[in-house]
């Protein structure tokens, strides 16, 4: 009796491979050929292989004879499923390049931060499956090739036959994933919680530290509170991702330091290295996502005859902190940045310039 035909090994591309790009890429790497195209020092960053940690898991290492590195989006030609990381900015450029270059039948999953990046790449790509998909967790590159997972919750991503084979990936690669629904309802919700980048890159502290401070969730609590007023303007109800429903999260961030921790102590299950996405972009001299997370509230609001001036006020102070140098950027405290955000509000309500 003849052997069964092997099965292939599919082909995965990683477009955009840094923090969360290498993340997804170096757990999926063992079960897939997997190739990373990222920008001309990536090279140089994964010449010792690639490290992958996380709180309560054993290391992972890939030596770099079983990485496939590469700088341009033809290397991204025979793939079967393309995983865009690149920053919402990006996003235009990266669905051009990739209809130059992608096989019929390849599928495209945006796991980007943002509300609006499945639909740009659907745009570019009219032949192809475009997902969307959700990481809700931290992951920082804390040396040369390391990439430090630094909280934890389930990878979400479109609910469709065509995701399915990158699902039954993923969770061979050990990572949670979801098949979900309401992906749009899901991107809604993240938003909410991406609203604390902002915060948490202007005080430059760990984001454990900075979430169990009161004035800096007061802060957080302020932008969700507008965010929220938006979405009901735009007819969103986002998606409820962990125990406290969304409408009842600034509240949350509103308790005592105290009563916050017996409450949401999940949410400080945080381990110390970790730093919001966009402190590290700040750190390393890259343009941020603003734009896509407190500027989209903004823009939300505005087209509802709405305004969200805290929210505005942070978008404000991370462009003047990209261009800031670092030797003299200001670490915001709680009490000043909560000081500033509610200035800006009572502008806003007394009809004054910010």
């Amino acid at each position: 009796m003849p052997s069964p035909t092997p099965r292939r090994r599919l082909k995965i591309a990683v477009l955009g491979a840094g923090s969360i790009g290498c993340h997804l890429g170096g757990h999926l790497a063992p079960h897939a050929e997997v190739t990373l195209i990222g920008r001309p020092a990536l090279r140089e960053t994964l010449a010792g292989g690639l490290t992958l940690t996380a709180a309560g898991r054993p290391t992972r290492h890939l030596p770099p004879d079983r990485l496939v590195v590469a700088t341009t989006p033809d290397a991204a030609a025979d793939a079967d499923f393309v995983l865009v990381t690149v920053k919402s900015a990006a996003t235009p450029t990266a669905g051009r390049e990739l209809a130059e270059h992608l096989r019929p039948g390849a599928v495209v999953v945006s796991f980007q931060n943002g509300l609006h990046n499945p639909g740009i790449l659907r745009a570019a790509l009219p032949g192809h499956t475009v997902l969307a998909g959700m990481v809700p967790y931290n992951v920082l590159q804390t040396a040369p090739g390391a990439f430090h997972q630094g909280s934890t919750g389930s990878l979400m991503i479109d609910d469709t036959p065509e995701g399915a084979g990158l699902l039954e990936l993923l969770r061979a690669g050990g990572l949670a994933v979801e098949a979900r629904r309401d992906m749009r309802e899901v991107q809604h919700a993240k938003l909410l919680l991406n609203l604390n980048n902002a915060v948490n890159a202007l005080s430059g502290l760990p984001l454990r530290d900075q979430l169990g401070r009161r004035a800096y969730r007061r802060c957080l609590a302020l932008c969700q509170q507008e965010a929220l007023a938006a979405l009901r303007a735009a007819g969103v109800r986002p998606a409820r991702l962990g125990p406290v429903p969304p409408a009842l999260t600034p509240a949350l961030m509103r308790l005592p330091d105290r009563l916050f921790r017996r409450i949401a102590a999940g949410a400080l299950g945080i381990d110390a290295h970790a730093r919001s996405s966009m402190w590290e972009d700040l750190e390393r001299g890259r343009a941020t996502e603003i734009d896509a997370l407190q500027g989209e509230v903004v823009a939300i609001a505005a087209r509802h005859g709405r305004t969200a001036p805290a929210n505005a006020r942070l978008v404000a102070l991370v462009r003047e902190r990209e261009v800031a140098d670092a030797a003299d950027a200001r670490r915001w405290t709680g009490s000043d940045l909560l000081a500033e955000l509610t200035a800006a509000r009572a502008a806003d309500k007394a009809g004054r310039p910010v």
